[in-house]
């Protein structure tokens, strides 16, 4: 079956393991097409230092009345059971999502069909995954990424139609989130990428080659 055929959703956090995540996006994908979406604000667990304010423009102070992050345990334990999450760069959400609940409910283990897992992961990881299907670009951060590939415009639009009106640029959670589903859905449209199956994407979106090659042999062999 081709990943295209598998809901993926794209999780992006703001905020860090000192504050807690203050702010969540996720995307859903499936068949190529960008589906539904969730955003919030989230109260802060800890000191939110004034560099990072400088980053992602939350601060503590307007946070306060807002509830936990922790309050959305169903909601992402619901969104491990139907699909694996991804991100770009995915350790750094893996590690927030950790921090609050170190495991989800028992769960599909995507990488190997008919297997279930407690573990948040393996992740999909657009970063890694164009770090090995196209090796030339300059860079793998986010908005350099989307931009080398012309695909700013088409991440603007879908930002005008999803996000909150303050919240659309990078460094906003479901902006960033957007941003990596709008790269998936760019992968889709390469034919030979597009065929991969779930186990083949989240095999490349494993840089450690030893991993990444056993998990390629259980679908392949």
């Amino acid at each position: 079956m081709s990943w295209l055929e598998q809901p993926i959703t794209f999780v992006d956090f703001e905020g860090s393991r000192a504050s807690g995540v203050l702010e969540y996006g996720t995307v859903q994908v499936c068949g190529a097409k960008i589906g539904a979406t969730h955003t919030r604000l989230c109260a802060p667990t800890g000191r939110v230092r004034p560099e990072d304010t400088a980053v992602h423009g939350l601060a503590a102070e307007q946070l306060a009345d807002r509830q936990p992050f922790a309050d959305e345990w169903e909601f992402f334990a619901d969104l491990r059971e139907q699909g694996p999450l991804a991100a770009h760069y995915a350790g750094v959400e893996n590690a927030l999502l950790k921090a609050v609940w170190p495991y989800p409910r028992n769960s599909p283990d995507f990488a190997r069909p008919g297997e279930r897992v407690i573990e948040w992961g393996p992740w999909i990881d657009t970063a890694r995954l164009y770090a090995q299907f196209v090796p030339t670009l300059p860079s793998g951060q986010l908005g350099a990424l989307v931009a080398a590939l012309g695909l700013q415009a088409e991440l603007d639009a879908e930002a005008a139609r999803l996000c909150p009106p303050e919240r659309k640029r990078y460094h906003c959670a479901l902006y960033d989130a957007l941003a990596g589903a709008v790269l998936l859905v760019a992968l889709a449209r390469e034919p030979q990428i597009a065929a991969l199956s779930t186990m083949q994407l989240l095999a490349f979106s494993t840089l450690d080659p030893t991993k990444r090659d056993a998990l390629q042999q259980r679908e392949l062999f």
